[in-house]
């Protein structure tokens, strides 16, 4: 059997979640110049608040998953008007903002743990009836194809967004000079805690998407930050096409990189590949 087929489809399903990922934390680094290291927990948010609903209340997924996204973003809100909007008022360095988000995650991290267990959980309600499509050779489960087809809706919808609406025009202007922006009259700390929430609330549904794929943990939401951060900077960092390349371009580099190895040195790989374009090309594929 040709494995080549199946590594470009796994690519695919893998720069999907990437991209995700990479469009929400892209979408608020780009507006608050902000590293939100929380944002990957909230990824963690969303999957259980599914598990929650859907499982364990036995709620429609139409139901649960909308409440999933709606807490994870409720979530990152309240985080960015309670910690983060009052250490940016005060002028806080940078580190003073990582450390804020680092002490975010571990909290977040750690009451999914304490709610839930750290034990492996899976959103499906029953294992082995999923359909799989063959396509040139490869195989895709129905979930992975929802992956695929929701990250480049997700890419569109918030590409038209940002060009066309007055908010996404409010939300360049931000990105591109707050303190102009408050001079004409735009109310930064209200569209910098709008694109919180439409970040976590993208976060939350990656992560539930990735719940429904391979299963929930605590943990979950590093692994996704880390590589939704290498797709962003690799990308280039506030673009959003940038990042979708990136997020496409890590996992074909991922999934083809452990093709005569073991699947261990995908991170790795991952990292090799940040490197590289921190030395060579630190502004990304494409500038913001």
């Amino acid at each position: 059997m040709d494995i080549v087929p199946q590594l470009i489809v796994n690519s695919i399903i893998a720069g999907a979640i990437y991209t995700m990922v990479a469009l929400g934390f892209n979408l608020i680094y780009g507006t608050a110049k902000f590293f939100d290291l929380g944002y990957g927990a909230l990824a963690a948010v969303g999957g259980y608040a599914v598990f929650y609903f859907y499982k364990t209340l036995g709620l429609s997924l139409w139901i649960a998953i909308p409440l999933g996204m709606v807490i994870a973003g409720l979530i990152g809100f309240f985080i960015y008007r309670s910690i983060y909007a009052p250490l940016r008022e005060r002028k806080s360095s940078s580190m003073v903002l990582l450390v804020a988000a680092l002490g975010a995650f571990t909290a977040l991290q750690s009451v999914l743990a304490i709610l839930f267990t750290s034990q492996f959980q899976t959103l499906s309600r029953s294992a082995g009836d999923e359909r799989v499509f063959e396509i040139a050779g490869g195989v895709i489960t129905q979930v992975q194809l929802i992956i695929l087809i929701t990250g480049l809706v997700l890419m569109f919808a918030m590409a038209l967004t940002l060009k066309y609406t007055m908010f996404g025009k409010a939300v360049k202007a931000v990105g591109d000079d707050e303190e102009v922006s408050k001079i004409v009259g735009i109310n930064t700390r209200s569209i910098i805690g709008k694109v919180f929430f439409i970040g976590s609330a993208i976060a939350g549904l990656a992560g539930i998407l990735v719940g429904f794929d391979t299963g929930i943990e605590p943990t979950m939401g590093l692994s996704l930050l880390l590589k939704g951060v290498i797709a962003s900077i690799i990308g280039g960092i506030g673009n959003i096409y940038g990042g979708v390349l990136g997020a496409f371009l890590l996992g074909f580099v991922e999934n083809f990189g452990i093709w005569k190895i073991s699947g261990e040195w995908k991170d790795a790989i991952a990292f090799g590949v940040l490197i590289i374009f921190l030395l060579v090309r630190p502004q990304g594929i494409l500038k913001k």
